[in-house]
């Protein structure tokens, strides 16, 4: 009886991990979508995976992290922040404006990356 117990509550955690990271598959289709709908183009997606943050935030005490590479002119930024602010999945975000220099080094790591994999 013990045995199936377990088995029965791994299984569970494993099928409710595996619907969660479909939600955040979900969510970022959708910014993806919005960032396209938008005008912008999409260079890159990353799915970094669940990480334990650096402190809590709305009593969790991790999230799933995730990178998307695109470029859009300032308004389209600005849309997709407050987009980004609407949505109750997100706990937060940051949005930056990469450099010449920050450019190159974000292609030189995505080419890095993809060589590992």
């Amino acid at each position: 009886w013990y045995g199936d117990h377990r088995d029965l509550h791994k299984e569970y955690r494993r099928q409710r991990q595996m619907c969660i990271r479909d939600r955040v598959k979900e969510t970022v289709k959708k910014f993806e979508d919005y960032l396209i709908a938008q005008g912008s183009e999409i260079i890159s997606v990353e799915h970094w995976g669940l990480k334990k943050l650096a402190y809590p935030i709305q009593n969790k005490q991790s999230g799933f992290y995730n990178l998307i590479d695109f470029k859009a002119a300032n308004t389209t930024v600005n849309l997709f922040e407050t987009e980004l602010k609407r949505d109750e999945r997100v706990m937060r975000y940051l949005n930056v404006k990469l450099d010449k220099y920050a450019e190159a080094w974000s292609v030189k790591r995505r080419e890095r990356n993809t060589k590992k994999v």
